[in-house]
């Protein structure tokens, strides 16, 4: 409105009531003139929003059970609704219209998501798993702008700033340095559950202004997330985040799962409620448990397995307490001694059922996390041991090169440019699993303790220098090989440029005359021919010289005794060709 030079809408609700403001909304987006119905009445408002509805219709903008009624008479939710399927088409699909198309994808939230977990991937306290839980901290928001704007800000600093401040800090250099608006405030999403749709459309201002790289590797990933913990955070059930799992704070701020049981008067239809509730909530994570795949022997499978089992772990561990509960309950019901023999065997049976139940699914899962993080470490020291051979080998071959002399000839030296690039493409090829190292899985547990970590770090730097030493050494020698042969090239295509030439003033010369001449004008012809030879030797003596240096140069590098003595001996034969045809031309000039 500001930019078409419109009054701003002041109340949502009351200014959008009559259509005529929705209308003007249309046709900044749609670039289209929009008729409007300037009537002040019911029926005016409700043709002038049923238009709305039209246009809508007609850019394919998808609306569920708003009607033009809804609009007119004000109703909160429905005009949020609206407004949101707004902004949804022209902003966020709009910036993704050309990934999205790219990719073949028509769900733009995977994309976003997929975005910000490739961005935020470098960042060990962040993890994002969907729009709301995951960005209460305020990590996210300074991972994402940090990775592709690492100059602005101090990671280090943020990490110590509380979530307020963190949320600050971030929407502060996005508006300074980025130019998008402080569209959130700190308080708003700093809470348990804040707002998706207000996270999706700011970091979608975020895509439009930073780097996007997204694969069909990144959207996998997102397709494979655990589901029903990314859902149950949608929804508000529980609230399960890792990265504040981080925080000093974590088990005091943890809210448990609430339960309908308490401890004072407690009656029968309270336990049953809440034991409806426990057994409901243990028999769909008993189901959860079972789908879980048997355990891979794929490193990244695993990895994402012992992701998956994690945040199961900790779903269990959120709802302990409930279960603790109403066996408290059930105790307590037993213990006041106001129930029937029947009603005390079926409590007794009960509680029996549920703690037998609840037992075996915590052992079971934990067996299962021994054996995944068994599995996982297994594979990673497999990892190491792989590239550490790999580079043995590696190393070895580059001292045999090493030791070789560079080609006698530009033949031989394009075959040994070959046999670089070929070590290049391995290079390329290891680099994958190199990557997959930089993500590896350290689990410190009371048996292997903090000395674990230490070695593995020792291990991985080591291998990271030998690493490094083979990368550097590599580009070195391409640009090496590259530097010899271009001077090489060049100084062969110079040596046949001069060749040519002088054949061509040898010819030149062997048609003067030198005697027997006809007349003045005759002998006058020849001596004017002499004088531009003489002058095209002149001209032509600062291109031997060059010739030499850079035959000078290129037997240096080459270090090569057979190859020196060849570019020696071609440029000895063009210095004596010169020196003869100066020699001649000397001649020549004197008989004349």
């Amino acid at each position: 409105f500001l930019q078409s030079g419109k009054a701003p809408v002041k109340d949502m609700f009351t200014d959008l009531k009559d259509g005529r403001k929705l209308l003007d909304l249309l046709e900044g987006l749609t670039g289209k003139p929009l008729p409007k119905e300037r009537g002040s009445t019911r029926v005016h408002a409700l043709n002038n929003v049923n238009r709305v509805l039209q246009v809508l219709h007609q850019n394919n903008v998808e609306l569920v059970n708003i009607g033009g009624t809804d609009i007119v008479d004000g109703n909160h939710k429905l005009t949020l609704g609206l407004l949101w399927s707004i902004i949804l088409h022209w902003q966020v699909k709009d910036v993704m219209k050309n990934i999205m198309s790219d990719l073949q994808q028509t769900n733009s939230e995977k994309i976003l998501l997929s975005w910000v977990r490739q961005s935020t991937r470098p960042y060990s306290q962040v993890n994002v798993l969907n729009f709301t839980t995951s960005w209460a901290d305020g990590l996210a928001f300074n991972a994402v702008i940090h990775r592709h704007k690492p100059e602005l800000f101090s990671w280090d600093k943020v990490t110590k700033m509380s979530a307020v401040e963190r949320l600050e800090n971030a929407f502060n250099i996005a508006k300074n340095h980025l130019g998008i608006e402080k569209l959130l405030d700190p308080e708003d999403v700093a809470v348990q559950l804040p707002d998706k749709k207000s996270i999706i459309m700011y970091l979608t201002s975020l895509f439009e202004v930073l780097p996007k790289q997204v694969t069909m590797e990144d959207i996998r990933e997102v397709e494979t997330l655990p589901r029903r913990y990314k859902q149950e955070c949608e929804d508000g059930e529980f609230s399960v985040q890792q990265t504040v799992a981080l925080e000093e704070d974590q088990d005091s701020s943890r809210a448990e799962t609430p339960s309908t049981v308490t401890e004072v008067d407690m009656d029968l239809d309270s336990y049953q409620v809440a034991l409806e509730e426990v057994l409901t909530w243990l028999l769909s994570a008993e189901d959860a448990f079972r789908e879980q795949e048997e355990i891979s022997g794929d490193v990244e499978e695993v990895k994402e397995q012992f992701s998956t089992h994690e945040g199961f772990m900790m779903e269990l561990t959120a709802h302990q307490s409930s279960v603790g509960n109403v066996l408290q309950a059930g105790n307590q019901l037993v213990a006041q001694g106001n129930l029937s023999p029947e009603e005390e065997f079926e409590i007794q049976e009960q509680m029996l059922l549920l703690n037998s139940r609840w037992e075996e699914l915590r052992v079971e899962s934990m067996d299962r996390q021994s054996r995944l993080h068994d599995m996982l470490m297994e594979l990673q020291k497999q990892q190491l041991q792989q590239l550490s051979d790999w580079l043995t080998v590696t190393e070895e071959r580059i001292q045999k090169m090493e030791s070789q002399l560079l080609g006698e000839d530009l033949e031989s030296l394009q075959k040994q440019l070959e046999e670089h690039k070929s070590l290049q493409s391995d290079l390329e090829a290891e680099q994958v699993k190199v990557n997959s190292l930089t993500h590896m899985v350290v689990i410190v547990d009371e048996s292997s303790g903090e000395s674990a970590t230490a070695i593995l770090e020792e291990q991985l730097q080591r291998l990271g220098e030998r690493w490094t030493a083979v990368c550097r050494w590599t580009e070195d020698r391409r640009v090496k090989l590259q530097e010899i042969q271009l001077l090489w090239q060049e100084l062969l295509e110079e040596q046949c440029l001069l060749k040519a030439w002088l054949t061509e003033k040898e010819e030149a010369l062997s048609k003067v005359q030198t005697s027997n001449f006809k007349d003045q004008t005759d002998l006058s012809v020849n001596v004017r021919k002499l004088a531009i030879l003489k002058e095209d030797m002149g001209m032509k003596r600062q291109t031997l010289d060059q010739l030499n240096e850079l035959g000078q140069d290129v037997a240096q590098i080459l270090g090569n005794g057979k190859a020196s003595s060849k570019i020696d001996q071609d440029q000895e034969e063009l210095t004596q060709r010169w020196d003869s045809l100066v020699q001649k031309l000397e001649d020549y000039s004197n008989q004349v």
